[in-house]
Formats: structure tokens, sequence, C-alpha cells
């Protein structure tokens, strides 16, 4: 709990210099206020981050999938045999996933953690053995975890994100693997946000309408046997899984040492909900990459307040829309950084009304 406070207090607010810098540079580049759109925003946003305008270019950038299992998937609430989530993990480490594809053409480094997949993986380079348990317990009829262990996987998250920092990554993407984790992610929006079950949970990996009754069925249940409190911890622990636990600690650890981190789907909207209640100015840090066509996501954006980049009725997870994204990301920065302004380029501003 001493790293998770540290790192909280370690967050600063966006700066206030860099980000009205930013926002008067918009003005004077050599196009009409305001026609590069969410481009413009997100650079003022970039500023701030960095305390400095133009802002530095966010890169080199890393991803990191955090790999877990869930105890709910004996509830029937996915197809998928639980095993697929360790064989996705080979597959992430051996480069064969389609988020290895889309990294190596953004050049992003991938590393997978194992904060708590229900097996015992082979070592290799790109992955970080950090379990915290062999997933989680059945949130139908219990807790999915305890506290400490929702806080060791939420300091887990942060330790990769310091690290990945300090190894000279300035910008960092969220992933994720864990079959039955739409089902905590519906209940994770849920309790944060006060929306109904049916209203948070979707289809996941394709399933069928009895499937995805027996979701909401499974979500509303856990919520009304243990009412949601004040304590995100809780919350986290109660519904969550550890794969949620470690990105919100990701997110907070990028934040405190003033790295951007572009969020992927629904499980790292869920994770993010969880930041927000941690740690309000932490959320100033994030980029929605993309809006999944899970119905929980567009609900956790909406109460982050942030808009997605991209819009493609992505649902795959693994971190594939924070990687589609990143290079608008990076473009919003070259703009400010790279285009002439009115005065150094000769052009003629438009006229201020009389």
């Amino acid at each position: 709990m001493h790293l998770l406070q540290q790192t909280i207090d370690a967050v600063a607010m966006l700066d206030v210099d860099a980000t009205r810098d930013a926002e008067q540079r918009q003005g004077q580049l050599t196009k009409p206020r305001g026609s590069l759109g969410v481009l413009e925003d997100l650079s003022v946003r970039l500023s701030g981050i960095a305390a400095v305008c133009p802002p530095p270019v966010p890169e080199p950038a890393a991803l990191a999938i955090f790999a877990a299992d869930h105890g709910v998937h004996a509830q029937g609430v996915t197809p998928w045999p639980q095993e697929v989530t360790a064989q996705m993990v080979a597959n992430f480490v051996a480069g064969g996933a389609a988020v290895n594809v889309l990294a190596r053409q953004q050049h992003v480094e991938v590393m997978v953690v194992d904060v708590g997949v229900a097996a015992d993986l082979e070592p290799a380079p790109a992955l970080l053995s950090r379990k915290v348990r062999r997933g989680t317990r059945d949130l139908a009829v219990e807790p999915a975890m305890t506290r400490d262990e929702a806080v060791a996987a939420v300091e887990t998250g942060i330790a990769v994100a310091r690290d990945l920092v300090t190894a000279g990554h300035r910008c960092l993407l969220t992933g994720d693997m864990g079959i039955a984790n739409t089902t905590a992610s519906s209940a994770l929006v849920a309790a944060f946000t006060g929306a109904s079950p049916a209203e948070t949970t979707g289809r996941g990996t394709g399933v069928d309408d009895a499937t995805l009754r027996r979701k909401v069925d499974v979500v509303e249940a856990a919520l009304a046997s243990r009412p949601v409190g004040d304590d995100p911890l809780e919350t986290l622990a109660s519904v969550g899984g550890l794969e949620h636990a470690a990105i919100a600690g990701y997110v907070l650890g990028a934040a405190a040492r003033g790295v951007p981190v572009v969020l992927d789907g629904v499980i790292a909207g869920a994770a993010a909900l969880v930041v927000q209640a941690l740690c309000p100015e932490a959320v100033g840090y994030c980029v929605a990459g993309h809006r999944s066509a899970e119905p929980g996501h567009t609900l956790a954006l909406a109460a982050l307040g942030l808009r997605p980049l991209v819009d493609l009725d992505l649902r795959l997870g693994e971190g594939s829309g924070a990687v589609l994204a990143l290079p608008l990301v990076q473009a919003s920065a070259r703009i400010l950084r790279e285009m002439a302004t009115f005065d150094s380029a000769g052009v003629t501003e438009k006229e201020a009304p009389a």
C-alpha cells in the first residue's frame, strides 16, 4: 500500500502554463482555428502532460499486455475455454497475435505480464512473471480478490510502468488478455457509473443471446449481493480482475512519471474508472485509443470524459485499438512542434471582425 499511496501522491495536475501556451500556439499555426479537431485538443493535453510547449513526440512506445484468468468463467459466461488465456500468452510471446503485427508496424515494444494466469507458463524474454494468484475467485459467489490481492496487482502495474519509463519509453499503451474478463469489466463499469448491468454488458467474444442473458444475470447478482461502497479498492477486489488492477496501477505509474497512456478497450476503460476514483488527476494523462463495440466502454468513456480517437467496432482486446491509435497521438504532437505559424510562413491571417 505504501507504493500505491506514494504513486498517487506523485501525480501532478497538468501544467497550466504549458496548456495555455499550446492553446495560443494552435491559434497561430497556418490553418483555421479548430480545423484539426480532436488532434488540436490532444496536442494541448500532451503539452500539459510534458509541462512544455510544444510537447515532445511521445516515442518510443511500449505496450504491456496484462494477462489473468477469472473464476467467473465457471458461470458459463463465455464459450471459450479458460485454457485460451495461457495459449494466447504463448502466442503473444511468439509474436503471432494481431497485436504483435500491429505493434511491429508501429515499432512498439510488447511486454506480456502474467499477473494471474491460472496455469504455469514457460519462461520467455518478453514475459514477466508477476502472478498475484492463479486467477480470481468466482465473483458470482464471493469477492474476486481480497483487498490485499487487489493492491498487490495494482502495485505490480505501477512497477511495470516505472520500469518501462526508466528504460526510456515515453508513451505507454494498455493491453489485456483474460477469458471472461468482459464480465468483470461490465461489473466494474456498472459499479462505478451507476448504470445497470443490462446497459454495461455486451457480447464480449461474440456470445449468443442466452449467454448474454447469463452474463447480465451474473453481474446483477454479484452487485446485489455485495453493494458498492466508497472504497474503490474494495469495489475492484469485489468484482474486478487482476488485469484490471494491474492496468489501473500501470496508468497511475505512468501519470506519476509524466508519461501519457493510450488506453485500449473496455477492460482498460473499466480499469481507468478505478484510477479516476483513486486519483482523478491521473485521468488527464489518459488518451482513449478507440471505442470498443462493448456497450460498457461507451459508458466508461463518458464517465471519464475521454473522446476515442478511433471507432472501428473493435472488440479484440490485446491492446490492438491502442496501437492503432498511436500514430494519431504522435501526429498531434508533431503538428504543434513542426507546423509553421502565420508569421514564420509569411501567410496572411484571417482578418478579425470589425
